[in-house]
């Protein structure tokens, strides 16, 4: 799928979503929510078994595109910017954020160059994220008088604890790449020059993998902040029996008492 601002290639089985607004740093703006929605969509697609989102031009996005902001006060006033993005935030969560999350399979975002705002909140997201050294991090909400929204508020005190997410949205600064790594924000920052092919390779063995199993434990955790212990555990119990009737738990089982290799299918 080859859109005007968000593209859907795949390498193998690996699906790769590129920003494709390089003049803006990738800035999110309604055209791009609504391609990007279709990408999201078009990796349901069983043959993709693992999804990269990246950006394009250096960059991996720089949050909201604030000049249509602008454009909205000057056209519209207060009460026209308020209804367009409260629209926009809204598409923003339910059409992108959620669905990265119900998505069955790795989602893993490359970020080079910087992501802020509602470009860090993509970020935080996905299931796994990897950035060049030279990567940049800004909540930036707080640089224009807003509150933060993607799904931040929620993923990145669980990552990182409140107060270094308090602080994070209170800094008007960026932080680097090892910092973010050390907050806990990353899982591997690579070389600039590496960091597509590093990113690919990460992709394809995950894609390799029991790509069932990797969905449905996706979904316990997601579904564990709202669980009490116990009912935590009748939901394990439940999902632990019923991939049972599935190709690659059988197939798993079967290369561990054989001691070879698995063949994973995602079936």
């Amino acid at each position: 799928m080859a859109g005007e601002l968000v593209n859907l290639n795949n390498i193998g089985a690996v699906g790769i979503i590129i920003l494709n607004r390089p003049e803006a740093r990738n800035a999110l703006n309604p055209k791009m929510f609504q391609e990007l929605s279709s990408a999201i969509q078009g990796c349901r697609d069983p043959d993709m078994r693992a999804v990269i989102i990246t950006g394009s031009g250096g960059s991996f996005c720089a949050g909201a595109d604030v000049k249509d902001f602008v454009n909205q006060l000057e056209n519209s006033g207060p009460e026209g910017l308020h209804e367009h993005l409260k629209h926009l935030a809204d598409t923003f969560h339910r059409d992108v954020i959620i669905p990265i999350r119900q998505l069955d399979k790795p989602v893993i975002a490359s970020i080079d160059g910087v992501a802020a705002g509602g470009g860090l909140s993509l970020a935080l997201a996905c299931d796994l994220r990897v950035a060049s050294d030279s990567a940049r991090f800004l909540m930036a909400y707080a640089n224009i008088g807003a509150t933060a929204d993607g799904g931040s508020t929620y993923l990145l005190p669980r990552m990182i604890g409140t107060a270094r997410a308090m602080e994070l949205y209170l800094s008007d600064q960026p932080i680097g790449a090892q910092r973010a790594l050390d907050l806990g924000l990353l899982n591997q920052v690579f070389p600039t020059a590496e960091l597509e092919r590093s990113t690919l390779e990460l992709a394809a063995r995950l894609a390799q993998g029991p790509t069932v199993a990797y969905g449905r434990v996706k979904a316990l955790f997601d579904s564990s902040w709202d669980a009490t212990f116990a009912g935590q555990l009748d939901a394990e119990t439940e999902y632990i029996s019923n991939i049972t009737m599935t190709a690659d738990f059988q197939e798993g089982i079967k290369a561990f008492a054989e001691k070879r290799s698995p063949r994973f299918q995602g079936r």
